[in-house]
């Protein structure tokens, strides 16, 4: 093993996923000196294995989904499809699992990168491991940034490593189709590749521990995807958890907790996430290894002035576009505190991640689309607010119509009674998550709803349902 002499930063970053780049990226162009540090691909899990290659295996599955919904277009699209087409394309929005672009990004905005391994040695020091074993340390004069996301969660079922199941890595980066598929969970991971598979040839078989499907959102939102993933041939099955599995004659046998076996050629586990902090020398600066990393809203750790933790290993919003929000919000916090400026973190202040609390969007990129903003009824109502749920049917909204016969969906918002805002909203229906981003802003600007009702919704679009949202609220 050989060590090299210490390189000085005024910014380490762990991580140079697309959370780990939007930090570096603010904190260079506020003048600090910065690295990054990656053991696998610069672009991370969002650009192999999760956001870009499963929307470019979803988009042709939707594509057709709408196009079967239109006379005159529908007929010219019947076949199935072109499967190998499909993965090829996913296959160009992956890079092809190669690098050069991110890379030439970061030595674009004059980034220093350093692959290998990137563990705390201390306060404010930084190990790179290199893969022929070199040793460099770095030393980071204003900040050490853990941006280093998480890692798929798998049961603790006997064998399940001679099984080689699985993940959403797998999910998204398989070259053939399997004929059958087992799919262990319920949540976003789950209802995204089984829409995938299942239209590009897979017999896809979903098993959900719980009562419905998208447990987090509104119930209507699991109901009417679970509707579709039916019609298409999917099966589910609810309140079934695995009790064992096994892979005899290259075959997956999975036994339900029930003894029901069932044979698929693949299974795939979706259930859940940890953080990857197990080794990043946590230890070294008195944390625990592998658990997740608590920060204030300027993303920085508690009882320290040095280290920050942003996107999915804090744990505060699991999402890419969130942790690059966060990532944003610690760029600025960092070269505030370095140039000695006061902060302004207050809730919504330049350096407050305050949107983590109350307004995180999310699509679900399914047949139909499911995507919300904010708090669901139920968790309004938890968190003690006094609420009124608002409901509307999509097919009320005359470009729900023109989008496509039979459109199936609907809308919610939760209104706070008592300061006439929106808590969260809910769409659900083909095309939904484009809707979702108006409603984003009417609840991380508290717009309140007397304001909203002069937001005029163009006709005929989807973006019309806000007017019969607020109709609906008036009228009852």
């Amino acid at each position: 093993m050989t060590e090299t002499e210490a390189i000085a930063y005024d910014v380490v970053v762990l991580g140079a996923g697309p959370v780990g780049e939007n930090v570096a990226d603010r904190t260079r162009a506020a003048g600090l000196s910065t690295a990054v540090v990656e053991s696998e691909l610069v672009g991370g899990e969002c650009s192999y294995w999760a956001c870009m290659p499963s929307k470019a295996l979803l988009r042709p599955v939707i594509a057709q989904a709408d196009a079967r919904r239109l006379p005159g277009l529908a007929e010219a699209v019947r076949g199935p499809l072109d499967t190998s087409a499909v993965l090829a394309r996913r296959d160009g929005f992956a890079s092809h699992w190669k690098d050069d672009g991110q890379v030439s990004w970061l030595e674009g905005v004059g980034v220093d990168l350093y692959r290998g391994q990137g563990r705390l040695a201390g306060p404010r020091t930084v190990t790179v491991t290199a893969s022929d074993g070199t040793v460099t340390t770095l030393t980071a004069r204003q900040a050490v940034v853990v941006a280093t996301g998480t890692r798929a969660r798998l049961p603790g079922l006997p064998g399940l490593d001679e099984v080689e199941p699985w993940t959403s890595r797998e999910a998204t980066s398989a070259q053939r189709a399997p004929g059958t598929l087992i799919v262990v969970g319920g949540g976003v991971v789950a209802t995204e590749m089984a829409t995938a598979w299942q239209a590009l040839g897979s017999q896809v078989t979903l098993l959900v521990r719980g009562e419905r499907l998208l447990g987090r959102m509104e119930p209507f939102a699991g109901e009417l995807v679970a509707k579709a993933l039916t019609e298409a041939g999917a099966d589910i099955r609810t309140h079934t958890s695995v009790a064992s599995v096994t892979r005899e004659n290259g075959k997956v046998v999975a036994v339900t907790d029930g003894g029901e076996r069932i044979e698929a050629d693949e299974i795939l586990f979706a259930t859940g996430r940890a953080p990857q902090t197990d080794d990043i020398g946590l230890d070294t600066v008195d944390l625990e290894p592998g658990g997740w990393l608590e920060t204030d809203d300027t993303l920085r750790v508690p009882d320290t002035d040095w280290l920050y933790a942003v996107g999915d290993v804090n744990g505060r919003a699991l999402l890419t576009h969130q942790g690059k929000y966060q990532a944003r919000i610690a760029g600025a916090a960092i070269a505030a505190r370095a140039a000695g400026v006061p902060l302004q973190d207050e809730p919504w202040g330049a350096h407050a991640a305050t949107a983590d609390h109350y307004a995180v969007p999310q699509v679900v990129f399914t047949d139909p689309e499911a995507a919300a903003v904010g708090l669901s009824l139920a968790e309004a109502e938890e968190a003690g607010h006094r609420v009124r749920a608002v409901d509307v049917d999509f097919g009320s909204v005359a470009g729900a119509s023109l989008y496509g016969d039979d459109y199936t969906g609907r809308a919610r918002m939760v209104v706070d009674l008592d300061e006439d805002i929106l808590r969260g909203v809910t769409f659900v229906g083909p095309g939904a998550g484009e809707l979702v981003h108006s409603g984003t802003v009417a609840v991380a600007g508290r717009v309140p709803l007397d304001r909203l009702w002069h937001v005029v919704p163009p006709f005929p679009t989807l973006g019309e349902v806000w007017l019969r949202l607020l109709e609906a609220y008036r009228d009852n």
